[in-house]
């Protein structure tokens, strides 16, 4: 049964599953309508089109991105563990459901890697003057691909205007265990380069 996170809330994913091996971490977001002016009779409201970019950056247990090959994003969609794998970019938001999908094999995952930071950046947000004022229904979750049971979501509701990136959440180690951590802070950066400086 899947749990519904507030922020900071932290939960378990391996203890009540030793077998749990792979998960896919889904974020998803749509672009909010707005009045289509003249055309708005006809054709009722229209979205701009934002490009939002999920990454995942693995983190050693000082906090640090030790190599920027332990950045996965959409120029870099592959770890080199093969642990993290980012399933493709979505250009648009649109559509229901998952948006953008990373699938971590937890087994993989180094040693050297505590923790990873989910990360929902806006492309060319400077340039096309957009931040996630304009994002609505914004959401993590975590799901079991072996059965696509639904571990966990975290809807994220805050006003996040004027904010380009978001730290949606976080997989972390516990010890033996992985555990998951509802974040939901927004950022104010050019991209996902300043937000992997800010870990160097």
């Amino acid at each position: 049964m899947s749990v519904n996170l507030q922020k900071g809330q932290k939960v378990d994913l391996t203890k009540g599953d030793v077998s749990l091996d792979r998960i896919v971490v889904g974020l998803g977001w749509d672009p909010v309508k707005k009045a289509g002016g003249f055309l708005a009779g006809i054709f009722g409201t229209t979205a701009q089109e934002i490009d939002c970019d999920a990454s995942a950056i693995l983190l050693n247990q000082s906090d640090k991105l030790a190599n920027r090959e332990d950045l996965v994003y959409f120029g870099n969609l592959k770890h080199k563990s093969e642990s993290v794998m980012h399933m493709g970019d979505n250009l648009t938001g649109d559509g229901d459901g998952d948006d953008e999908q990373i699938m971590i094999t937890l087994s993989r995952v180094p040693q050297t890697i505590h923790k990873l930071v989910f990360v929902v950046t806006i492309y060319d947000c400077v340039k096309r003057k957009q931040d996630f004022g304009q994002i609505q229904n914004a959401f993590i979750r975590v799901f079991n691909p072996t059965n696509n049971q639904e571990l966990l979501k975290y809807n994220l509701t805050e006003n996040y205007a004027g904010k380009t990136a978001l730290i949606v959440g976080e997989v972390y180690r516990h010890e033996s265990e992985w555990k998951f951590s509802a974040i939901g802070e927004g950022l104010t950066v050019h991209g996902i380069s300043d937000i992997a400086n800010k870990y160097m």
